[in-house]
């Protein structure tokens, strides 16, 4: 019996010096922006610059830390600017009756609520894949934002009229804790509590496998439909948390003030390193992706960058983003 011997043509890999910019060019795309906004623009370096950059840090922040996880898992949510805006008005509306305590538990509850319901949906409908979980979140977000339109008759709510005192929120708005703004340090409180639940327990190792394998981590005993709905409570408890924040930076708050966080939240998570795949990232790659987004929308104010322009460029980057996510893993 004569053999057959089958030649493989090699396989051209990427070079050492290319996988390291591929892997690190967050790094080198801040240090860039850094660099040339600072010789353009002397305002920038300036320690007013500086704080209003802690404050614009966290509200995106928030929802793009609760991503982090969606994406890992393997999936995607649509459904935070329903939320964002929900649990706003829900929350400015409680205050004068259960007080701004209360208000803000309350929110944060709902918004755990709602991330649950999310991910019940989609383990009830058999949404498995990152496709159908983006059309099913997305018809989430549409239900959630009716609801506050609803709810507020399409009014907008002045948080300034509301008769309680509001001293928790006005010192998330604009108190300091020594040099940093106290929004940044409750960010870095949740990036730790969250590194330590992704790196450090089962539950949060078991979300990686699920995301690199569904059928596989499920054979293996992992209860994958108890980690869906975990994540997305996860991400809808951070939904909230922007929510709050948000309004603690500005006085009025509509129906629809939460449009816009989730195409940021998915630029900064895959800009800082997070696999689209599933399965791979990190939440300090995210605060990684999410400085590169705040310093670019702050470096285009600066320099009077316009509005128009700047969803321009936020698309492109989105975009390459994207790109460069695919030569990482091909």
């Amino acid at each position: 019996m004569t053999g057959q011997f089958i030649l493989k043509k090699p396989q051209a890999g990427k070079s050492p010096i290319t996988g390291f910019l591929l892997e690190y060019l967050v790094f080198f795309a801040i240090l860039l922006l850094v660099i040339v906004t600072a010789a353009v623009e002397p305002n920038f370096l300036t320690a007013q610059n500086f704080t209003n950059l802690m404050r614009q840090f966290g509200p995106l922040s928030f929802v793009a830390l609760g991503m982090t996880f969606i994406i890992i898992g393997g999936f995607i949510d649509l459904s935070v600017p329903g939320i964002i805006s929900l649990v706003a008005i829900i929350t400015l509306s409680l205050v004068d009756s259960v007080g701004e305590a209360g208000a803000m538990m309350a929110g944060l509850v709902l918004g755990a609520s709602l991330g649950c319901l999310n991910g019940t949906v989609l383990v009830v409908s058999g949404a498995s894949t990152q496709a159908k979980a983006l059309f099913i979140t997305f018809g989430m977000s549409q239900l959630y934002g009716a609801v506050a339109l609803f709810y507020t008759g399409g009014r907008s709510m002045n948080r300034t009229l509301i008769a309680h005192p509001m001293p928790i929120t006005a010192a998330l708005g604009t108190g300091m804790v020594g040099f940093l703004s106290l929004s940044f340090v409750v960010f870095l409180f949740f990036l730790a509590m969250l590194y330590i639940f992704q790196s450090r327990t089962l539950p949060g190792r078991y979300i990686n496998y699920t995301g690199g394998n569904i059928v596989a981590a499920e054979l293996s005993g992992i209860p994958t439909k108890r980690i869906m709905v975990s994540i997305y409570a996860i991400c809808g408890f951070m939904a909230a948390v922007c929510a709050i924040m948000l309004f603690s930076r500005v006085t009025v708050t509509t129906p629809t003030v939460g449009a816009g966080f989730e195409r940021d939240a998915i630029m900064s998570v895959v800009v800082g390193g997070t696999s689209l795949m599933g399965g791979k990232g990190s939440v300090l790659r995210t605060m990684l992706g999410v400085s590169l987004v705040v310093l670019m929308s702050n470096c285009m104010n600066l320099l009077g960058v316009q509005t128009h322009l700047q969803e321009v460029l936020r698309g492109a980057i989105l975009v390459t983003a994207i790109w460069l996510d695919h030569r990482r893993h091909r």
